[in-house]
């Protein structure tokens, strides 16, 4: 039997725990949160990778409603963060409502009901709303490299470590240079008999200023909340402050590079390898990354860097395109998720028929990063461009929080049965708006590749402003954006009875 509920969170990431929350406080408690895995976290649940942790500070990678004043480190690492959200689930009353080992297979709206019908693995749910937080970091991204199933040892990805696998002593091949994989290659590095690392495109790598938080410094956060809020502030205005850089003025990453430079010249004493490992994009393009460890890593006896990409499987033999070959026993993908292509766009199923993936074929898009137009009561958060390539990616979930519990509130104002679909003309305005600011954007004219744009080269992820702007926008529900539906009353058939 099917169990009806108001809403339906889908994900238990900071997404939909954060929705949780916000919903419990809200005096909505009619919801449950679908989880696929048996416990909560998302991304900091599944990335357990050696080395794993944060590139934003811990004070400002924390929600706002849930200040931790014990934060260990300036970058804390994933078991730090997986510890916050799992006490966000026992402060906050939230473990009633989860539903773990609940994988949505599929989601579809019944335009007569105006309700969304959800199969999940552990049973059929109704909901009036539905909340997508399932995450662009959840599915990863895998190559399709021919003769990989000849490879005869193990092979994951780095969202999906096998712990089981021993690399002591091993030859690893480590395929891709992102922010997993530099913190892979320097936590594996002294262990592993040989590493070689498959690089199609260097990154731009700075300094990380990272330290242990002191206890006294613990202790006035905990005693003096002003003193933690003036911490989170001042790390928020800098990045603020970094933005325009980024979203109107590249070339004031100048000075940025000449950081990243500088960085690379002391790491990398070796001038051919040096060259190697110097990107040939402006710097911001793709996501700067942090490592203090990373560089001198690459410089040991036991490291190979190969730059080019992986082209062929050939048994334990690994052929780059240019024709480089490296055996290997073990093999690492650290090649990311599928961000502009999310699984679960292929289980959403709209008021026409039609799937969420069949909409976004010609490139994501939905109202303030929201609602998509065809799909009546679904809110998604970290929708398409949302994400930021400078700041804490809580404020923006936090925001389109503001958007989802003003959404409920409309529709209780609405009264009855009701439903908002996005209008289309205001999901193109709000998407041609989004595409001529980002026209002028490091990441649209910085000439690189990243996993900001989809195969059209479309930068249908980012979001080309500041948090506080996005806030703003986000801030109301502007129901002239929607169509409202109501459900239709079937006429009484008269009879002629007396009554």
């Amino acid at each position: 039997m099917a169990v009806q509920v108001r809403v339906a969170v889908i994900g238990s990431g900071f997404g939909g725990l954060g929705a949780a929350v916000r919903l419990r406080r809200e005096g909505v408690t009619d919801f449950v949160v679908l989880e696929r895995a048996g416990a909560v976290g998302g991304t900091w649940r599944d990335n357990t990778y050696p080395g794993c942790a944060c590139d934003v500070p811990s004070h400002l990678y924390s929600f706002s409603f849930a200040p931790n004043p014990g934060w260990p480190r300036n970058f804390s690492g994933q078991p730090h963060i997986r510890a916050y959200l799992e006490n966000i689930a026992d402060t906050y009353g939230l473990r009633p409502h989860v539903r773990f080992n609940s994988e949505v297979l599929s989601a579809r709206w019944d335009a007569g009901e105006l309700r969304w019908e959800l199969e999940t693995a552990s049973g059929t749910y109704l909901a009036d709303v539905v909340v997508s937080a399932a995450g662009p970091l959840a599915d990863p991204k895998l190559p399709d490299v021919p003769g990989l199933s000849s490879f005869p040892g193990p092979v994951f990805h780095s969202s999906r470590w096998d712990h089981d696998v021993q690399l002591r002593g091993k030859r690893v091949a480590v395929v891709g240079t992102g922010a997993s994989a530099i913190q892979i290659v320097p936590s594996i590095q002294p262990e592993v008999e040989r590493l070689t690392l498959f690089q199609r495109t260097p990154p731009w790598v700075l300094p990380r200023a990272d330290r242990r938080i002191t206890a006294p410094e613990r202790w006035l956060h905990s005693r003096v909340p002003a003193t933690r809020a003036l911490r989170r502030g001042l790390l928020w205005g800098i990045r603020e402050l970094q933005t325009g850089a980024f979203t109107k003025k590249p070339d004031r990453l100048g000075f940025v590079e000449a950081m990243a430079r500088a960085h690379l010249r002391r790491g990398v004493p070796d001038p051919e390898l040096r060259a190697r490992l110097l990107p040939d994009y402006r710097i911001g393009c793709k996501r700067i990354l942090l490592s203090n460890d990373y560089y001198p890593a690459l410089t040991r006896p036991n490291v190979d860097v190969v730059t080019s990409a992986l082209a062929e499987v050939r048994g334990s033999a690994l052929v780059a395109a240019d024709g480089t070959t490296a055996e290997a026993d073990v093999l690492v993908f650290g090649t990311g998720f599928r961000v502009t292509d999310m699984p679960i766009g292929h289980r959403v199923t709209g008021a026409e028929g039609r799937t969420l993936a069949e909409t976004w074929k010609d490139g994501m898009a939905a109202l303030r990063g929201a609602s998509a137009s065809g799909f009546p009561n679904l809110l998604f958060v970290i929708g398409p461009n949302t994400a930021l390539g400078n700041s804490s990616m809580i404020l923006i979930i936090e925001s389109q929080l503001n958007y989802l519990v003003d959404f409920l509130r409309q529709l209780d104002v609405l009264g009855g049965r009701a439903a908002l679909d996005a209008r289309p003309s205001a999901v193109n305005a709000w998407n041609r708006m989004l595409q001529r600011r980002m026209e002028r954007t490091v990441w649209n004219t910085g000439g690189c590749d990243s996993w900001y744009l989809d195969a059209e080269g479309r930068n249908t992820t980012v979001w080309p402003g500041t948090t506080s702007e996005f806030r703003r926008v986000t801030r109301r529900v502007d129901l002239q954006e929607y169509q409202l539906l109501r459900k239709a009353r079937i006429p009484v058939e008269k009879t002629g009875a007396v009554r």
